[in-house]
């Protein structure tokens, strides 16, 4: 929360630290860009140390009896050279951690608090160079290794649930942030009568925290999972889901854009009802009557959707998932790179980034307990006669392509070798065995025209994908399988 009465409770506390505290620091008037964005490096890579949520930087404030004096330094006057000063920081700085400078009054006295997100998966650089807290004084973290070997321990042992996203809260107030009955709701447990009972349940479920002071923090899993609104949360806020629907099938003219508010447990119903409203839809005929059908199964995006939110990497700062919807396609990419290699996603054991957050996931059933959810997105392409989809990295991006229907002679070389593995990958998974039958069962081919399937097993073996699961075997019953298997 950053109402007034908080901001100077806080500053007040902070004024009590001791002098050496290595998250906190006090200046009455310096205002150097430089000097600012070494301590900003050293200050959250020592809050990390620390086990805080924040480092602070406070002006107005006597360093050596933590009086409070006021400030002449002005946010609004302070630059490096013609550019705002924030951005001069923020673009040196990496990774670009959040940090926010704040003006306010105390005893009528001008103070300016930076307050400063702690560190996280990488000991935070300015202009290349790590810093860290040594005592009162900022030093180079590669001059003490301890302290360098002592932060990484921490981000190896730290997940990003575990971490802090508002801090300072009354109970009340964490029950004003949370979509508390979406959480009883979902694990269809009673509503508890009281707040304290509320509070419990959370707790134990590691959605929340109570400090030694008696205050509550909000820990990232209940905040990505059951904000009611993700705005609430700085550092969250860049994680809402968008999505964009475009007028054809480039990005020139978009439609529609909807940017999500809610966590992704209390809102993911919600957004896929919203996406499924709006997607076209085919029109076939079936018994002389004319029927509209989803153009994708609902299925497959619930668990594309649901893969995007829960393996993303939520380190990668100022990015999200994001919902492309396009006339022939439906792009969904999240932040990180995939794991797994992308041609082995459908038969390697699942990993995820966020276990805790994917764990919670399976329990109110948004996505697979055994990492089978790409089984039944190729599952249900194909029973959907759709082009395979495509499953790709971009940059540090990973995005899943859901292709609209294409007869298979407007497919290209490409769509149809990429068809012919993904269908020998799920056969065998299920223990059996592509052949040329299954796939022109997989691609709607007459048992006429079997050389065309046979064209696209010839293509898919000399782009090796797949090969004969016996040389022996004559070619009128020859089976197939991955190149892997």
């Amino acid at each position: 929360m950053t109402d007034v009465n908080y901001l100077t409770r806080l500053v007040e506390e902070l004024c009590k630290t001791p002098k050496e505290t290595e998250w906190v620091e006090f200046k009455l008037n310096n205002a150097d860009p430089e000097e600012i964005g070494e301590k900003i490096s050293a200050l959250a890579n020592s809050a990390a140390l620390c086990g805080k949520a924040h480092a602070y930087l406070i002006w107005g404030i006597d360093d050596n009896n933590h009086h409070i004096h006021g400030t002449s330094f002005s946010v609004a006057k302070f630059k490096m050279g013609n550019e705002e000063g924030e951005n001069w920081l923020l673009r040196l700085l990496s990774p670009r951690i959040h940090f926010e400078f704040i003006e306010l009054k105390i005893n009528e006295k001008s103070i300016v608090l930076l307050k400063i997100q702690s560190a996280s998966y990488h000991p935070v650089q300015f202009k290349g160079v790590e810093f860290i807290r040594v005592g009162s004084y900022t030093k180079k973290l590669k001059d003490y290794p301890e302290k360098e070997r002592k932060l990484w321990q921490f981000f190896d042992q730290t997940s990003f649930e575990s971490q802090v996203a508002a801090e300072n809260l009354s109970g009340q107030e964490v029950l004003q942030l949370l979509d508390y009955p979406s959480y009883f709701s979902l694990l269809k447990l009673p509503l508890p009568e009281t707040s304290a009972n509320i509070l419990d349940a959370l707790e134990a479920d590691t959605m929340i925290s109570r400090g030694a002071d008696g205050h509550w923090s909000i820990l990232n899993q209940g905040a990505i999972l059951f904000a009611k609104t993700l705005e609430n949360f700085k550092t969250l806020k860049r994680k809402a889901v968008r999505v964009v629907f475009y007028k054809d099938n480039s990005r020139i003219e978009t439609i529609r854009e909807k940017e999500g508010t809610k966590g992704y447990a209390c809102g993911f119903e919600g957004l896929i009802g919203y996406i499924n409203d709006h997607l076209p839809s085919n029109e076939i005929i079936e018994q002389a009557l004319r029927k509209n059908v989803p153009m994708y199964p609902e299925l497959a995006i619930r668990e594309l959707i649901a893969n995007a939110l829960i393996h993303q990497d939520f380190f990668i700062s100022g990015t999200g998932p994001m919902i492309e919807i396009f006339i022939d396609r439906i792009e969904i990419t999240n932040p990180g790179k995939p794991l797994i290699e992308t041609s082995r996603l459908l038969d390697s054991p699942p990993r995820s980034r966020n276990e805790a957050l994917a764990a919670f996931m399976r329990r109110i059933g948004v996505c697979e307990e055994r990492g089978s959810g790409v089984d039944k997105v190729v599952s249900q392409t194909e029973f959907y006669q759709l082009p395979a989809p495509l499953f790709e990295t971009i940059g540090d991006n990973t995005r899943v392509i859901l292709f609209a229907h294409k007869s298979i002679n407007k497919m290209d070389k490409d769509d149809r070798i990429r068809a012919c593995y993904l269908h020998a990958c799920l056969k065998h998974v299920t223990r059996e065995n592509m052949t040329n039958t299954s796939l022109r069962e997989r691609f709607g081919i007459e048992a006429k025209n079997s050389a065309i399937a046979s064209r696209i097993i010839k293509e898919t073996i000399a782009a090796g994908l797949i090969r004969l699961y016996d040389p022996e075997t004559s070619r009128k019953f020859a089976k197939y399988v991955p190149f892997w298997a």
